[in-house]
């Protein structure tokens, strides 16, 4: 048997339960309050087989509300990572589609909201041009889509060095617009996916709309993940004073692609409360006390401090 070690920086028991034939274990805070928001960040290794991977999945979102969550943060590429760009496409969905459908299903049979991060979107053009989005949506516990973000940065890399060589926009659209935090049991939650990490300035954006949380479903790969991702999520925790929510992918896909792993909860001050480990499939269940948000925000009041827009632009137009 598999045993995830989900860790958490804080004290934790252990609960387990079985998912996609493998026993993955859950570590909880020692004592939750009953009084302040669950949310889940799970970690799980897509395939481009759908079916499995919607039972993978079913089995951690009934696990985290057994677990307390009122929110459930699945990654980007839940619903399946291709092979190729052909079998990408092929395997892509309308958000009227069986998948989302599922999962709508699921959440109000479970009364549990949902973030499902990087879904496989067909275009608006679907018929003309075969080119589709990377969805990041929001389903509430009645079983509607609340919110639908469309991934804004690309991915497109080439890291000869690290065995590294990605070109997300062969094949996808990028978003036309960020999209408001949307109101959710846990609080505000700003919408991001993946490489849009790495753009301060989305995360900001958001901030100055009210996010309490920022959220930020992956699949870095190995080499990027290792060097960049926990500090780019604690950066980004301790500049906006959010909670950061990063549910990811990890292990072998298939032949051709691995994922890092290591999905991570963080809180307002930049400590990691959740780290998922680097390999196998599981969840980190926190709080999410936004209290402690607001004293973060209140001692040291760094959203007071910031200077206008055109501060930070000046020596642009001085060119």
């Amino acid at each position: 048997m598999l045993a995830l070690r989900c860790t958490l920086r804080i004290r934790v028991k252990q609960v387990c339960s079985r998912a996609s034939s493998r026993l993955s274990c859950i570590r909880l805070q020692h004592r939750m309050s009953s009084s302040i928001p669950v949310a889940a960040v799970c970690q799980v290794t897509a395939t481009p087989d759908k079916e499995t991977n919607f039972s993978a999945c079913r089995q951690l979102v009934k696990g985290a509300k057994e677990g307390g969550a009122s929110m459930v943060f699945l990654p980007e590429g839940f619903d399946y990572i291709g092979s190729s760009r052909d079998e990408t496409l092929m395997l892509s969905e309308s958000l009227s589609g069986d998948i989302i459908s599922r999962y709508k299903q699921l959440a109000s049979s479970l009364g549990v909201w949902l973030s499902l991060g990087g879904f496989h979107e067909r275009g608006h053009d679907w018929e003309a041009d075969r080119r589709i989005y990377n969805s990041h949506v929001i389903i509430n516990d009645q079983g509607e889509i609340v919110s639908v973000y469309r991934k804004s940065h690309l991915f497109d890399v080439e890291l000869p060095e690290k065995g590294v060589s990605l070109r997300e926009s062969a094949f996808t659209i990028p978003g036309p617009s960020l999209v408001p935090p949307v109101q959710t049991p846990i609080g505000k939650v700003g919408l991001g996916i993946c490489y849009d990490l790495r753009f301060p300035e989305l995360s900001l954006a958001l901030l100055r709309q009210g996010a309490d949380i920022l959220t930020y479903p992956s699949a870095f790969t190995v080499a990027t993940g290792t060097a960049h991702w926990e500090t780019l999520l604690r950066a980004r925790a301790i500049e906006t004073q959010c909670f950061v929510l990063a549910s990811a992918q990890v292990g072998k896909h298939h032949e051709k692609r691995s994922s890092y792993g290591h999905a991570l909860a963080v809180d307002p001050w930049g400590a990691v409360m959740g780290d998922c480990g680097g390999e196998q499939t599981g969840m980190a269940l926190v709080e999410v006390d936004l209290e402690k948000l607001r004293n973060t925000r209140r001692n040291m009041p760094v959203q007071q401090h910031r200077r206008h827009t055109g501060f930070y632009y000046g020596l642009d137009e001085e060119q």
